[in-house]
C-alpha cells in the first residue's frame, strides 16, 4: 500500500485515542471486587466454614494462584510480573479468539478479520503494559500505540482536538466473565477505521502466515503466529516506555 493511500497522523490519533478511551475503563474493572472474592486471598481462611464460605476461598484461591489482579498475590508481584501476566494471561486468552478464522482456512483469511482482532488485542494488551509501568495518561498510550502499531511517532496532545481531558466512558458499570474479550471486540470496531495502518503492526512469521490458509490446522497456526507477534509488540512498547524514561520522571524504566 502506498504512503498515499494511508491516513494521517490526525486520523490515527483520534482513531487510537477513542479505543484507549474504551480500554482504560475495562482495566480499570479488572481490579475491583464486587462480590469480596478477592479480599479473601488476603486473610487466614478459618477453620471452620460453610459449603458456599469454602466454595469462594476456592475461587479466590484460583484467582491468587493465577496472580489475578486485585487478588495477594498481584499487590505482591513487581511492575515487570504484571506486565507480563497481561501478555501471557489475558493475551494468550483474547488471541484465540483472534486465530479462530484460521478454522476456514484462505476463504476467510481474504477478510481482515484476523489483522483487525489482532491489532485490537494487541493494543489492549499494550494499554495494559504501559499501565503497569506507570504510563497512564491516555495522550502517552496513544503515541505508545501509534509508534509500535503504526510506526509513526506522533504527538497525541498537539494532533487531539481536546489533549488528554477525560472523557466519557463506555458504559461498563461493573466486572464480567470474560469481559476483557467483550473489550477485545468493541476495540476491533472503534479500529476499524484503521484498515490502511494493519500491516504496519507486528504480526505473524511468514511460515505462520502461510499454514493459516490451510482449513482447520490454520487456526492453531494463526494462534501460535499471533502468540508471537503480541510478545514481540509488548517488548516493542517496553521498549518505547524505557526509551521516554529517562524523559518523563513518573515512567518506570523497564528492567
Amino acid at each position: 500500500m502506498s504512503d498515499t493511500d494511508r491516513l494521517g497522523d490526525d486520523k490515527v490519533v483520534a482513531i487510537l485515542d477513542r479505543a484507549a478511551r474504551g480500554i482504560n475503563p475495562v482495566l480499570d474493572l479488572a481490579l475491583t471486587d464486587p462480590f469480596g472474592i478477592k479480599g479473601r486471598t488476603f486473610v487466614p481462611t478459618p477453620e471452620e466454614r460453610s459449603a458456599a464460605e469454602a466454595l469462594l476461598d476456592g475461587i479466590g484461591w484460583v484467582l491468587d494462584t493465577i496472580q489475578f489482579p486485585g487478588t495477594a498475590s498481584w499487590e505482591k508481584a513487581s511492575d515487570d510480573e504484571r506486565a507480563r501476566w497481561w501478555v501471557t494471561r489475558i493475551g494468550a486468552l483474547n488471541t484465540i479468539a483472534v486465530a479462530f478464522p484460521g478454522m476456514f482456512g484462505v476463504l476467510l483469511n481474504r477478510l481482515p478479520i484476523r489483522d483487525l482482532l489482532g491489532f485490537a488485542n494487541q493494543a489492549l494488551v499494550l494499554v495494559a503494559v504501559a499501565r503497569e509501568h506507570g504510563v497512564t495518561e491516555r495522550a502517552e498510550q496513544v503515541e505508545l500505540l501509534a509508534s509500535v502499531l503504526c510506526r509513526r511517532e506522533a504527538d497525541a496532545r498537539a494532533l487531539s482536538a481536546d489533549g488528554d481531558e477525560p472523557r466519557p466512558d463506555t458504559g461498563e458499570t461493573s466486572w464480567r466473565p470474560f469481559a476483557l474479550i467483550g473489550a477485545l471486540w468493541r476495540t476491533a470496531r472503534t479500529l476499524r477505521a484503521l484498515t490502511t495502518e494493519l500491516d504496519q503492526r507486528p504480526g505473524p512469521g511468514r511460515t505462520y502466515s502461510l499454514l493459516g490458509n490451510v482449513p482447520v490446522i490454520g487456526v492453531v497456526a494463526a494462534y501460535l503466529g499471533e502468540r508471537g507477534a503480541l510478545a514481540r509488540a509488548a517488548k516493542q512498547g517496553e521498549q518505547w516506555i524505557s526509551s521516554r524514561a529517562a524523559l518523563a520522571p513518573g515512567l518506570r524504566r523497564v528492567r
